[in-house]
């Protein structure tokens, strides 16, 4: 291959959408958002599909390490509170079990 300014632009295109591509893979997936008016965030359409969400449902927002971290909550949290504790629910024991489960989940 001759080494024209075309061909090594060429090359270089190709070069950079094959790390764009990598780095994608590395951080699983990453898009690129604006904030907009008062303070909004469009979660950008192939994560809201990577994550199944759904307008209106309900994210936990915190800071951790100096980042924005953004979770989806369940749609039902009594059915995961029900997976957590299991039947009979014994309040004293069982509380404490699903705030345990709340706090290691929720990143505090």
């Amino acid at each position: 291959m001759v080494n024209t300014p075309s061909t090594h632009l060429f090359v270089t295109r190709n070069f950079l959408s094959d790390i764009h591509i990598f780095i994608r893979t590395v951080l699983k997936m990453s898009e690129e958002s604006v904030i907009g008016r008062r303070y909004t965030l469009v979660i950008p359409k192939a994560i809201r599909e990577e994550l199944a969400l759904k307008e209106g449902q309900r994210v936990l927002i915190r800071i951790e390490n100096n980042r924005i971290i953004i979770e989806p909550l369940p749609w039902d949290p009594y059915q995961v509170l029900e997976k957590i504790v299991g039947e009979p629910y014994e309040e004293e024991k069982d509380e404490a079990k699903a705030e345990r489960w709340l706090r290691s989940h929720a990143g505090c």
